[in-house]
């Protein structure tokens, strides 16, 4: 198994509507696509402007396929402004 661990660090007025386009994304990705296994966004209520993912693909193919879908292109490019940081770590499952 794939796995995927993403932090952000959020500007503090747009934390709603990332929020909501997270959620989104993770919805779809979980109902369309068959190599993604489990999309946890995860929310740190002493840092309200922090979010972690934990995302659980097949492999690394079916990440790729996630990263070509129009849902997360579309989640990407409108968050862009969104996000002060962010940091993304590829791992494998033993």
């Amino acid at each position: 198994m794939y796995v995927v661990t993403v932090e952000f660090e959020l500007h503090p007025d747009r934390r709603s509507e990332f929020i909501w386009l997270i959620r989104e994304n993770a919805l779809t990705s979980l109902k369309i696509e068959g190599g993604c296994r489990q999309f946890d966004v995860c929310l740190d209520p002493k840092r309200p402007n922090y979010v972690f993912l934990y995302e659980l693909y097949d492999d690394r193919a079916a990440f790729d396929e996630h990263l070509a879908t129009e849902h997360f292109r579309s989640f990407d490019r409108l968050s862009a402004g969104m996000v002060r940081d962010k940091k993304v770590q590829l791992l494998e499952r033993a």
